[in-house]
């Protein structure tokens, strides 16, 4: 897996990714603690409506980017959006009001749409091997592990040191350095597309490519599996562990830690599995699992036995899972798009895998701070489980071969 760490480009774009993760991991932490600082134990419900105007951003400006994206130069995209996001993390610290939050969590997401779906794009190109682009997804992936689960530890030990709004300064050196790295390297350039139609068409071309494929519906159905579960997580840890739990603040960090534990293991071990065995019998049955396990926390929730130890065990399953899904998905949009269209249709995902964020966060925190972290629960399971019933009625056995048949119509076509 780490052999595509020789292309010295990627190893560059690699570096700056996990670098910057690291940062908005501390963040992350810092951003729990801010919240649950200013609101007490109506944190959940202002970290829910700060994921939630995140998610706006990141459904909105990236279909701006994906149809823009095409026209400018990557490096500089790239790197000026790491500049803003520094600056914005710069700011975070001083912030007095709830709403001081929202606005900046709002500029600092808008950078992250335009960075996030341009790197993605980009790693085909420089990658063109499929068998180095599995790698690289999973590389990817373990970054985000890494960072779930080195940050977080990272982010306890400094807590005994120093103050949590410390935490943001690591971010801005995240980000600082992660434009450095993308700056010392050159680039593969857009290739120009002329697209029909007006603004709003060109837009939302990505979005509507999702509706070529049937892996490419299923991949939208699960994508709601994985926010359904992963806002449980995100949203109401610092809730569950703090107020019901009655633990520490660095507690908070190691079960972030779990999670990320639980997505590192499987995404090490992916890239041989997906080598045996196609993105359909991968990622149908982890969407199964995170059903599952939504079901038996609300079980245990209602019964007033969900524990520290069981919390653990049930993020690192959540975790694992969460990496079974997401690790294939950039080969199946690869698979199924021409090359020209990479950037629409990564931006397309980038939009339409956060509107489903955009529906489960803010309901997992209103939820839990209105009703109650079991009714919280329990909706996230509901949602979960028709999205997966969605997902396996949607992606029929032949689909993969289909995918694989609209590659090639396309190559042809080109």
């Amino acid at each position: 897996m780490f052999t595509v760490l020789r292309n010295r480009i990627y190893r560059h774009l690699f570096a700056a990714q996990a670098i910057a993760l690291v940062g908005t991991g501390l963040a992350t932490v810092a951003l729990s603690l801010l919240a649950y600082d200013l609101a007490g134990a109506d944190a959940s419900a202002v970290l829910g409506t700060a994921l939630a105007i995140k998610m706006v951003a990141y459904v909105a400006v990236s279909q701006i980017v994906g149809a823009v994206a095409d026209r400018v130069p990557r490096r500089a995209l790239m790197a000026g959006t790491d500049l803003l996001r520094a600056g914005v993390a710069l700011a975070l610290p001083f912030v007095t009001e709830i709403w001081h939050v929202y606005v900046l969590i709002f500029l600092l997401q808008s950078a992250s749409a335009a960075f996030t779906p341009t790197f993605q794009a980009t790693i085909p190109e420089v990658l063109p091997a499929e068998r180095d682009y599995t790698r690289a997804l999973s590389l990817s992936r373990l970054a985000y592990d890494l960072e779930s689960l080195f940050s977080p530890v990272l982010a306890a030990g400094l807590l005994a040191l120093v103050s949590y709004d410390r935490l943001f300064f690591g971010t801005v050196v995240g980000f600082l350095a992660s434009a450095a790295l993308v700056v010392s390297v050159t680039l593969p350039k857009p290739v120009p597309v002329t697209r029909t139609g007006g603004p709003f068409a060109k837009a939302t071309y990505g979005a509507r490519l999702f509706g070529t494929a049937p892996a490419l519906r299923a991949l939208l159905a699960l994508n709601m599996v994985v926010a359904a579960a992963g806002a449980m997580v995100i949203v109401n840890t610092v809730v569950l562990v703090r107020e019901q739990m009655g633990r520490a603040t660095g507690d908070v960090s190691l079960a972030l830690g779990a999670f990320g534990a639980g997505s590192m293991l499987v995404a090490l071990v992916l890239p041989r599995v997906l080598d045996r065995f196609d993105a359909r019998t991968v990622m149908l049955p982890a969407a199964t699992v995170l059903v599952t396990v939504l079901a038996a926390i609300t079980a245990g929730l209602a019964a007033g036995a969900f524990s520290w130890p069981l919390l653990l065990a049930a993020w690192a399953v959540l975790g694992a899972a969460t990496a079974a899904v997401l690790t294939p998905s950039g080969n199946l949009i690869r698979r199924s798009v021409p090359s020209a269209d990479l950037p629409a249709a990564f931006a397309g995902q980038f939009s339409l895998s956060h509107a489903a964020w955009l529906l489960t966060y803010p309901l997992a925190g209103w939820l839990a701070s209105g009703a109650g972290m079991t009714a919280a629960s329990a909706a996230l399971t509901v949602i979960g489980l028709v999205a997966a019933v969605a997902a396996w009625a949607l992606w029929s056995t032949g689909g993969t071969v289909a995918v694989a048949a609209r590659k090639e119509e396309h190559e042809l076509a080109a």
